[in-house]
């Protein structure tokens, strides 16, 4: 699958982000206590292709018996490389599909070459919908130990 991020997905990420930090900024690093005694409202399965820091990627969204398509774009902080990413996973704090979409933040801390592993991230969006998602990773890709990306609903 060849995926190229367009410059208004690229556009888009931008904006979303500079609204994004003073919002995010006293949210503690999504993680388990994010979602402590809470039941999953709905599960994700993504594919998401990073090269050269830029992300893009599709997925699909359960939520209320239906199933909802949505496409990703993103970046990784201080990016290079190229993976190809499989993951899926459970969303929290889901409780009306608009507030799915938006720009989901990833802290993980770790600067340093990412190399084909199992996945296991944590992400929250200004909503504060929480994904978790696990799956796998191939290739190489070079962090400062934070991804962002913008989901938007098809």
């Amino acid at each position: 699958m060849k995926t190229i991020v367009s410059a208004v997905a690229i556009r888009r990420l931008a904006l979303a982000l500079l609204v994004s930090v003073a919002a995010c900024a006293n949210l503690e690093k999504p993680g388990p206590q994010s979602v402590a005694g809470m039941s999953p409202d709905g599960t994700v399965t993504m594919t998401e292709i990073i090269a050269a820091g830029a992300a893009a990627g599709k997925g699909t969204l359960y939520f209320q018996g239906r199933s909802h398509a949505f496409k990703l774009a993103g970046g990784v902080t201080g990016g290079g490389g190229a993976s190809d990413a499989q993951v899926r996973g459970e969303v929290y704090n889901l409780h009306n599909l608009s507030d799915f979409a938006g720009v989901y933040t990833q802290n993980s801390g770790a600067a340093g070459f990412n190399k084909s592993t199992a996945s296991d991230l944590w992400l929250r969006n200004n909503a504060g919908v929480v994904l978790h998602v696990t799956g796998t990773q191939t290739g190489m890709t070079l962090s400062l130990g934070r991804e962002e990306i913008l989901i938007e609903l098809l």
